[in-house]
Formats: structure tokens, sequence, C-alpha cells
């Protein structure tokens, strides 16, 4: 009798962030039908604490990395897929580009993902990496959930197009908007203070949140209100001194990590985001189903996920262009009621998980 696929997950870090709580989601909803190891090149498992307890999970902890060390680390990575022989390799992200390295020629059937890129990368590619994956990635499945990283596979990568699959995300609108968690409310400033703008992001460089918190005060000083930031990472503390220095400590909340987004993002009036670079947010996914209207950059494709009529609303990197936008909003409730209409309509028809689901089971169950 055949027992549940094998997939071999290897990421750069399993600590909490945009692929990892993806891979939470997808695991639960298909269920028994497979069994995963999991591999942090960094050693970082911090997600795992939020793994469906019924799934079969082994966290690989004893597979040596060295790092800078390329070639010791192909030969020791692939001597792992001899051994092991999963059913499945997926890597994931530039951090994982090794293991795709081990795997040519080819051991085991494989599909690489790419979300999309740190800071370094926010203005262009680095023309080693991009060398790197055309040689790692070539004759690999190669899955992109926007259309500017599809874009950038095919023509700056220059992977073969019958090789890529654009899967866009998907989240469970009838989940949105949830019910505010009271504990979280509590979090997030005394009502009377004004409008609750708010973001919900991996505190990482490439969020820039001090842009998000010099926009919120330069919104501030025209109309009170608040600002909460829900989500955890090393980037707190610079936002958290952008906002004592601008002189609005008080007015912006850290709720730390959330781990049901619709227990927070309902009590958003608005939703910011100020990213140097993005490719398709669920974060702003989250925001659409919960009917609300988004100020953010315009960067990856937030312009063709958001409803038409919101597209005025993405503005470029810069904090006055970003305040000015919620500005506009926040001045017109029945404006942002109507945005937010939309944008929960486009999610219903455009962006479900049953389908995002679906694409990825198909691909988890060989057809790479």
């Amino acid at each position: 009798m055949t027992g549940p696929r094998h997939l071999l997950h290897v990421y750069a870090t399993f600590a909490v962030g945009g692929p990892q709580v993806r891979f939470l989601s997808l695991a639960k909803a298909m269920g028994a039908g497979f069994r995963h190891s999991i591999l942090a090149m960094d050693g970082d498992y911090a997600c795992a604490a939020r793994l469906d307890p019924a799934l079969d999970v082994t966290l690989l902890k004893d597979v040596s990395v060295t790092k800078g060390d390329t070639l010791g680390n192909r030969r020791r990575f692939r001597a792992v897929l001899k051994e092991m022989r999963p059913d499945l390799l997926l890597t994931c992200n530039w951090g994982s580009i090794e293991w795709a390295l081990a795997n040519t020629p080819r051991l085991v059937p494989h599909l690489h993902f790419e979300d999309g890129f740190g800071p370094e990368e926010a203005t262009g590619q680095i023309p080693r990496r991009v060398w790197m994956r055309r040689i790692a990635l070539r004759g690999k499945t190669v899955l992109l959930p926007s259309h500017t990283l599809y874009r950038i596979a095919r023509d700056i990568w220059r992977l073969p197009e019958d090789r890529l699959r654009l899967v866009p995300n998907g989240v469970d609108v009838a989940r949105f908007p949830g019910t505010p968690a009271p504990e979280l409310l509590a979090k997030m400033g005394d009502p009377a203070m004004g409008p609750l703008l708010g973001t919900i992001a991996a505190l990482r460089p490439e969020k820039n949140l001090p842009r998000l918190v010099e926009a919120f005060a330069k919104v501030n000083a025209e109309r009170p209100c608040r600002l909460a930031i829900a989500g955890e990472g090393r980037m707190r503390e610079a936002a958290e001194e952008t906002a004592r220095k601008l002189g609005v400590g008080t007015r912006v909340f850290f709720t730390g990590y959330v781990a049901d987004p619709a227990s927070v993002v309902g009590a958003f009036d608005l939703f910011l985001l100020s990213s140097d670079t993005e490719q398709m947010p669920v974060s702003v996914l989250e925001a659409m189903a919960s009917g609300l209207a988004v100020a953010t950059t315009d960067v990856g494709d937030i312009a063709q996920m958001v409803a038409p009529q919101n597209r005025p609303y993405l503005v470029a990197k810069d904090a006055g262009a970003l305040a000015r936008s919620a500005l506009a909003l926040l001045a017109d409730e029945a404006l942002r009621a109507r945005i937010g209409a939309a944008n929960r309509e486009k999610c219903e028809r455009d962006y479900s998980l049953d389908a995002m689901v679906e694409s990825w089971r198909t691909l988890w169950e060989g057809n790479v």
C-alpha cells in the first residue's frame, strides 16, 4: 500500500513570514495525504510552533550547513537527497538556491518557488544571483505568485516559460472581516484618539517601517489618529525610535505577532503598507477581504490586486505621498466604504483560498 507522499521543504529560515505561514495553511488544507520534512538553513524553526499537531512533520535539525561553502554544501545536500529520496523537493527563494544546485543533475522531482526579494534587490537584480538562478533553476518547475515575478523569471533569469507556473496567493474571504479580539483592541489605543490606521507585516527591513511611521506622523498632524502595527521582527526598534523622534510614540501601537489576522484587521479604518519591495502581499488581500481601502506604495502586483477605484491611492516610495493618500481616504468615509466593497468583491472573485490550494495540490501530487 502506498503511503503519504513525502515532501522535503527547504527554507532559508522557518521563522514566521509569508511563505512559512502559507505553508501552514496549505499543509493543514491538504492533510494526511502528505508527510513533510522541513529544513531551515539558519536553524530558526519558530514558525513550527504554529503547525497543526495532526500533521506528520519532521524538522531536520541535524543537516550540516556551512555558510559560504557553496560547493561543499552542494555535495552534502546531494548526499541528503540520495539518502532521503523525497517524492518532491520544494525550495523557497534565493536562500535555498544551493539545494537547487544540489539537485542538478536531477535526483528527485523539484518545485522551486519565489515570493520576492529582500531590500538588497528592491531596486534591481544582483547579476551574480541572476546567473546562479539561470543555472540552478533551468529545467526545474518554478512557481511565482505575481505577474511581476513571472516577468522577471522569464525575461531576466531567462527560464523556459513552459516551466513557469503563475499561482496567485489566496485568502479565505469568508473569515473576513473577523471580530476583533478584545485583547488586541486593548493594545491599539483608545478610539477617542481618532481613526485607526493599521498594517500587518513581518517587521523586516524591506517593509520600511520608519517610512510608515513618518507618513502616519504627517497624517496625525492634520487629523489626530492612531497607528497599529501587527507583527514581529527586528525592525520594531527602528519604528519605535522613529515614532519617538517624531513625537507620535503614544499614538503608535505594536500588537506583536497575530496568529489570526482576521482578529485584528477588522478593527482598522484604513490599511497602510510602506514597503520598498513586495510581490503579492497576503496582508493586502486580507485587508481587501475585510472590505478596507488601502493606501500603499505602488510595488509588485498591488496595482493589479486592488479594485480599480483603489489604484489612485497607490503612491511612490515617499512618506509625504503616502500621507496624502491616507488623508484623502480618511476625509471621505463614503469613498472608503465604496472602495472597500469593491476590494472585497475583487478578492472574492480572483483570490480565493480554495483556488490557491488546488493549484498547489496539483504540484504537491507530482505534476511538476
